[in-house]
């Protein structure tokens, strides 16, 4: 038999080799415990989901939650740079008051330049920088105790994604992914529209230590006709190929990437590459219809804003983010950044609102229309808060003792406000919610328990919320 066989096995063995090939049996074993694990049928003490009754192949496959969910999906609106509470939805009459007043050596008290209204039944006081979000004010639920540990952005961005800002943890929609998977087989159950690239980068929305078929799908959406087409994911159709080849091809890819897999320990990254070839041939078949906007009505394209400027972009993904919710995506996540406001206050903050304020009013009503508000939790908020004092003349410094962030649908009460900052706005006094508390309650709102939900990993069961969070029950309907 000639020496060029693919078959045969090299006649000399490194130890490493012969131990491998000698012990292919408890490879066997251990290939079959991390199939198990991945397809859920390893216990509470290994996989927290406690779902031990799966039967699917698929670690994205639909999932019991621990209780009734109130939420069966989340929107989560990450306004990256800390918007200022104080100029937004925490109205401090005081700190106008004492506008221009020394505070703490020779900063200055800097008063809100946009006046403060009561809107909708409920009476909410929310800026004038968002007049058409002030006409939703009965859907909102206004955290204004929030707080977080260190004024930074990049590691507060990472521990308002990941609970952590020490180390590299899955992002919140990477746990609510592995805990409840995804209702469309054809769709990822985790996307990021539009993520950001600083303070945090990819791990803000990646899978940490949880396996990768976790992380999220990245959607970028650009400005005029490229926006809302099939561009949003690139190559996701094969010009060449039907559909028979490229499944007759990815066969073959799988049973040798699968075969390596059984050689190998267990290789996260090589499952997720599988599980991600996979997903990628089931997106054919739907993602390019649903970011083409051509089969919106005109008027919900006007509504969102889309076409419009200043609002164009970012109306684009509050509506692909509805369109994504439609079809049963799990966690979704919309990226706004530009909220840094060290100086030049008033122009920036006009602008960012600006663009902002409309679609997002639009999505909460488009929710509300088609009956998916209940169901679906929208998240807004940033970082940290901004100081009631001013910086530069015109402008405010980071401030992670008090901030406000809010919630609709998805089982909040509509139209609460929620804790309280001084009356300043410097720091929280009063319903105090950390970001654990905020993971927590998020999670419950999901169907999840936050202290069960964990995973083995480095010897030990890990979560979201580490060992604190305490979920919030009074912001939620009875």
């Amino acid at each position: 038999m000639s020496d060029l066989c693919c078959n045969r096995l090299p006649l000399a063995y490194s130890r490493r080799d012969m131990l491998r090939y000698a012990a292919c049996g408890f490879g066997s074993v251990a290939f079959a415990a991390m199939a198990a694990r991945a397809n859920g049928f390893t216990t509470l003490l290994g996989d927290g989901r406690g779902d031990d009754d799966g039967a699917s192949s698929s670690p994205l496959a639909p999932r019991k939650p621990h209780f009734a969910p109130r939420a069966k999906r989340i929107i989560f609106l990450c306004m990256a740079g800390a918007p200022s509470h104080v100029d937004t939805f925490d109205h401090k009459p005081e700190l106008t008051l004492n506008d221009g007043t020394v505070y703490r050596g020779n900063s200055k008290l800097l008063g809100s330049p946009w006046k403060f209204r009561q809107s909708g039944k409920s009476g909410l006081w929310i800026s004038d920088l968002f007049p058409n979000l002030q006409k939703q004010a009965d859907e909102l639920c206004l955290l204004r105790g929030m707080k977080a540990e260190i004024p930074a952005h990049a590691q507060a961005s990472i521990q308002l994604h990941t609970g952590s800002f020490q180390f590299v943890r899955p992002s919140m929609g990477a746990w609510a992914l592995y805990g409840l998977g995804t209702e469309n087989e054809n769709l990822p159950g985790f996307i990021a529209i539009n993520p950001r690239g600083d303070n945090g980068g990819s791990q803000l929305y990646g899978s940490g230590f949880l396996p990768a078929a976790y992380q999220a799908t990245p959607v970028r959406l650009g400005n005029g006709r490229n926006a809302g087409s099939g561009d949003a994911i690139p190559h996701i159709d094969n010009e060449r190929l039907g559909n028979a080849m490229q499944r007759e091809q990815l066969d073959l890819v799988q049973r040798l990437n699968r075969e390596r897999l059984k050689r190998e320990k267990d290789d996260a990254q090589l499952e997720g590459v599988i599980e991600s070839y996979e997903l990628a041939f089931r997106m054919q078949a739907e993602v390019p219809d649903l970011v083409d906007f051509s089969d919106e009505k005109k008027e919900t394209l006007e509504m969102y804003g889309v076409g419009e400027q200043p609002t164009d972009n970012f109306a684009r993904q509050c509506l692909l983010a509805r369109r994504f919710a439609e079809k049963g995506v799990r966690f979704i996540e919309v990226s706004h950044g530009g909220w840094d406001t060290h100086r030049n206050l008033r122009d920036e903050m006009a602008k960012q609102c600006g663009e902002i304020d409309k679609p997002i009013a639009a999505l909460l009503a488009d929710l509300r229309q088609r009956g998916m508000l209940d169901d679906t939790l929208v998240l807004w908020g940033g970082e940290f808060g901004r100081t009631p004092y001013a910086q530069n003349g015109d402008g405010r410094d980071h401030n992670a003792k008090g901030f406000t962030m809010w919630m609709a649908g998805g089982g909040v009460k509509g139209g609460l406000s929620h804790g309280s900052t001084d009356d300043i706005g410097a720091e929280a006094v009063d319903g105090v919610m950390d970001i654990h508390d905020w993971h927590a309650t998020v999670l419950h709102l999901g169907g999840l328990d936050h202290e069960r939900l964990t995973y083995r990993h480095a010897g030990r069961n890990f979560r979201l919320t580490d060992v604190k969070g305490k979920v919030n029950t009074a912001i939620m309907r009875a």
